[in-house]
């Protein structure tokens, strides 16, 4: 069931146009691509937010760690979503559409993963 609904959320994401199973996966790349960049971006400002409320937060003898806890968080999320696609694609390991399972994952938790990052942004 799950394999089924994650090939047919990748068949609405992927263009008309892509007919092959490699133009799939090269579709499905392209997806993972964007949402990585929109991620990466989403990063940075969350970072540099947690950065500039570590240095303003001196009641605890510096502050919380914002920046630090976020960089672990990061860390663990990276392996996460590496390990959970991995698996996901295992469902159709040796199969020329693995690559297209696993980049729609990682598309699937990256843009998770983006808005949790600007969740985090605490605009208060």
């Amino acid at each position: 069931m799950k394999l089924a609904m994650i090939l047919l959320a990748l068949l609405v994401a992927v263009p008309a146009a892509a007919q092959t199973q490699t133009e799939m996966n090269i579709s499905a790349a392209a997806a993972y691509a964007t949402a990585d960049a929109a991620m990466t971006a989403q990063w940075k400002v969350t970072l540099a937010r947690m950065k500039r409320r570590d240095a303003a937060d001196t009641a605890r003898g510096g502050g919380f760690g914002y920046a630090a806890a976020l960089l672990q968080s990061q860390r663990a999320w990276l392996k996460f979503c590496d390990t959970q696609c991995a698996t996901e694609g295992g469902e159709v390991a040796g199969g020329s559409m693995q690559p297209m399972v696993i980049a729609g994952c990682k598309a699937g938790l990256t843009k998770q993963r983006a808005t949790q990052l600007r969740d985090l942004e605490w605009r208060r």
